[in-house]
C-alpha cells in the first residue's frame, strides 16, 4: 500500500482540511483511498456501531469515498481537563490518563497503529501528523509524525499557515529541528490560508527552496468551508448524526476544487 502524510508545523496549520481536499482527489483520480491519524486529540467524536473515532477522520472517510472504520483513527485522546484525557484505542474506551502518564504509555500504542494501518486495504492512505513534528520536548514519545510516516513508508508534505504570519521561519526551523534521518522523509511544503497575490511569495520561495532544497508544491488560499467543526476542519455543523449528505459532499467537492487548482498534484502524485 502506498501511503503520503501530511505533517504541520502547528496545530491548526491546515493539516485536516488538505487531507480531505487529497482524498476527495485522489479517489476522483480513480484511486482506492482512505485516511489515517494515528493519534487525535479530539472531544468531537464520531460514533459508529461500537466504536467512536475523531469526527475529522470520519469527515475524511466521506471525503475518501470508504468506510468509517476504528481501524482510521486507532486512538482518539478525549480531553477531560486538568491535564487528564479519556484515552480510546481502537474506537472502544481504555482508560482516563494524566498526561505524564499518557507519554509513558504511548509508545505502547504503536503496535495497535501498525495494526489498525495494516488492516486498511486500500490502494493509498492519506495520513494526517499531529501539532508539529519540531516538538522537540516531546520527540520521544512522538506516535503520530516522523514514527509514523517512516512505518508507512511516506512521503510528507509540510504545511503552514501563512495567515499567522513567519511561515518562512516555521518551515525552516521545523526542518532545522526533526531529526536528520527524517529530514529526507519531507518531500514540499504548502503554504495555507493565504490573501492576496500569490505573486509576492516567490522571492520568499526561492530563498526557501536554496535553504531547504525543499520546493513549494502549493499556495492554498484563504477559503471558508462549511464541514462539521474538528479542531481546524472549518466552522459550522456544531451537530453532526454522521449521515453523508449532499451540502457535505458539495463542501467537500469545492474544497478539493481549491486544493487542486493550487497544488502541484504532478508532483505530489509522482511522490507516491
Amino acid at each position: 500500500m502506498r501511503a503520503l502524510m501530511v505533517q504541520g508545523t502547528s496545530s491548526g496549520a491546515g493539516k485536516t482540511v488538505l487531507v480531505a481536499a487529497l482524498c476527495r482527489i485522489f479517489s476522483d483520480m480513480g484511486y482506492d483511498v482512505a485516511p489515517f491519524k494515528s493519534q487525535n486529540m479530539s472531544n468531537f467524536a464520531y460514533k459508529g456501531k461500537g466504536f467512536e473515532i475523531s469526527r475529522a477522520q470520519a469527515i475524511q472517510a466521506l471525503a475518501a469515498r470508504c468506510e468509517i472504520t476504528p481501524d482510521l483513527n486507532p486512538v482518539l485522546l478525549k480531553p477531560l481537563g486538568e491535564d487528564t484525557s479519556a484515552v480510546y484505542v481502537g474506537g472502544r474506551y481504555r482508560k482516563k490518563m494524566r498526561a505524564r502518564d499518557y507519554y509513558e504509555f504511548a509508545g505502547s500504542l504503536l503496535e495497535e497503529i501498525s495494526g489498525a494501518m495494516s488492516r486498511l486495504d486500500h490502494d493509498l492512505l492519506i495520513i494526517e501528523g499531529a501539532g508539529s513534528p519540531a516538538e522537540i520536548n516531546l520527540q520521544r514519545y512522538d506516535i503520530a509524525n516522523m514514527r509514523i510516516a517512516e512505518m508507512a513508508r511516506a512521503p510528507v508534505l509540510l504545511v503552514s499557515d501563512i495567515e499567522r504570519g513567519g511561515s518562512f521561519a516555521s518551515l525552516t526551523g521545523t526542518m532545522s529541528l526533526i531529526e536528520k534521518k527524517y529530514q529526507k522523509m519531507v518531500r514540499g511544503f504548502v503554504l495555507n490560508k493565504f490573501r492576496g497575490d500569490p505573486g509576492i511569495l516567490e522571492p520568499g520561495i526561492r530563498k526557501l527552496r536554496r535553504i531547504t532544497k525543499i520546493p513549494v508544491l502549493g499556495v492554498i488560499p484563504m477559503i471558508k468551508i462549511n464541514l462539521p467543526e474538528e479542531d481546524s476542519l472549518g466552522a459550522g455543523h456544531a451537530t453532526w448524526n454522521g449521515r453523508h449528505t449532499p451540502k457535505i459532499d458539495r463542501e467537500i467537492d469545492r474544497l478539493a476544487e481549491t486544493a487542486r487548482e493550487n497544488l502541484d498534484m504532478k508532483k505530489i502524485e509522482a511522490m507516491i
